[in-house]
């Protein structure tokens, strides 16, 4: 007896047996590299159309069509790239840019994708989540030989499913996943889906051990990170989610930190829609405002949208501010005055903070009277149409407008309608339980 996934991957591999060109070394120059400039962007998959995916901070991945085949190119790299403005570093990543550019492709394509490797150390592709033949599954020596520095290989499979999924290395992981090598991989489904979407979003979480003043990640880090990313950038530079009132909104969440991430919601209960698996059947749909998303999990979130400026967030509240420190000591409630006087007269300037919590470290920091170290963020950035927001790291808005501009940018900030805001009381009634 067999099942229907290994009778579709072995008739599969067996229709392409006679023309996979990436099964050893010898094939690598089988045919030329994709001119990416071809075809950057199509909506039509055969017998429908979908929605693009929206990659904030980023783009979709090039492909050109050759004999019925999706041709794509990554490039694995060394890349600069800026959290936020006031912190860059050296990273690794593909085609200029860490996360690498989303592949998007259709149910049922064939796909071939060129990866060459320009690192200074070996590397592969690993298709996380992708049902493909065992050659294709990128994990270095055991499915294939590593690609060497300067060699391009070729994945070539066909696409028997539909999801959100996600590509990363699998050859000298822990290091080339801390350098930012990973991506996001979207199959559309062939059929119509019965309850279509008419915005779609996707965002891979990250985190980062970028230590003060220094401009490489620390890829012997663990645990303690100190930058939480949506697409490998910090709030305020992660680009905000846009909607007009009413659309039906999805947004795909990949995981491929080393913590799992409660993401929250405001505004709205939305739908837990689908997966790596797919989207599930609807019967399998349910509400939440908050859901974890598991290392290595992806997860779909739809809901219709409502007018204003709504919060999406992970739930870890350090997972929402910038360089975080570990192991400081706990100045909250300590009178610091004698001690201050005594470091100041060694260290001219110096001020204590912490007393009655952090807001006052963000006023300074803006007020420009403490100046962090080289390349390093404030701990909460951001500011609001009202003052600081006192939120960094992963963290971003959806923002609803009943109509955006013909040109879809950022609207600006909402404003409450009259008597819908919270408002500063001039009296407590006397007769006010408490």
């Amino acid at each position: 007896m067999i099942n229907r996934r290994q009778l579709l991957l072995g008739g599969a591999a067996s229709v392409l047996a006679g023309k996979l060109v990436a099964t050893n070394a010898s094939a690598q120059t089988a045919a030329p590299l994709p001119n990416v400039s071809e075809n950057p962007q199509s909506t039509t998959g055969g017998t429908h159309s979908f929605v693009p995916v929206i990659t904030p901070n980023g783009r979709s991945l090039p492909w050109r069509m050759r004999d019925g085949v999706k041709e794509f190119h990554l490039i694995a790299e060394e890349v600069d790239h800026e959290f936020a403005p006031g912190t860059r570093i050296k990273a690794w990543g593909y085609n200029g840019s860490t996360p690498g550019p989303t592949i998007e492709a259709i149910e049922g394509d064939l796909v071939r994708i060129y990866v060459t490797n320009k690192l200074r150390e070996p590397t592969t592709v690993h298709w996380h989540g992708l049902l493909l033949p065992f050659g294709m599954d990128g994990v270095a020596g055991l499915t294939q030989p590593s690609i060497k520095p300067g060699e391009t290989w070729v994945y070539e499979f066909p696409l028997i499913q539909h999801g959100t999924h996600m590509y990363h290395p699998h050859a000298d992981e822990m290091i080339q996943m801390a350098m930012g090598m990973m991506g996001m991989f979207i199959i559309h489904p062939r059929m119509p889906d019965a309850n279509p979407v008419d915005r779609d979003y996707a965002l891979l979480l990250h985190n980062w051990a970028i230590h003060p003043g220094t401009f490489r990640p620390d890829p012997s880090i663990m645990t303690e990170f100190d930058l939480w990313t949506i697409n490998s950038r910090v709030f305020p530079a992660i680009d905000s989610l846009v909607a007009q009132t009413g659309e039906r909104v999805r947004v795909r969440i990949g995981n491929l930190s080393m913590w799992n991430h409660p993401m929250h919601m405001h505004g709205v209960q939305f739908e837990v829609t689908g997966s790596d698996g797919g989207r599930w059947p609807q019967n399998q749909w349910r509400k939440e405002v908050t859901e974890i998303v598991g290392v290595g999990q992806t997860r779909d979130l739809e809901f219709t949208a409502v007018p204003g400026d709504w919060p999406l967030h992970c739930h870890m509240s350090h997972h929402t501010m910038n360089a975080m420190g570990h192991g400081l000591p706990n100045t909250i409630g300590v009178n610091q005055r004698q001690i201050a006087r005594r470091i100041a007269a060694l260290v001219p300037g110096y001020m204590p903070m912490g007393e009655h919590g952090m807001s006052e470290h963000q006023q300074h920091i803006d007020a420009g009277h403490m100046q962090g170290p080289d390349n390093t963020l404030p701990m909460m950035g951001g500011q609001g149409l009202y003052g600081p927001m006192e939120m960094g790291g992963m963290f971003t808005l959806i923002k609803v407008r009943d109509q955006l501009d013909a040109n879809g940018g950022d609207p600006g900030w909402y404003q409450a309608p009259a008597g819908t805001q919270a408002y500063k009381a001039t009296a407590i009634p006397d007769d006010l339980p408490s």
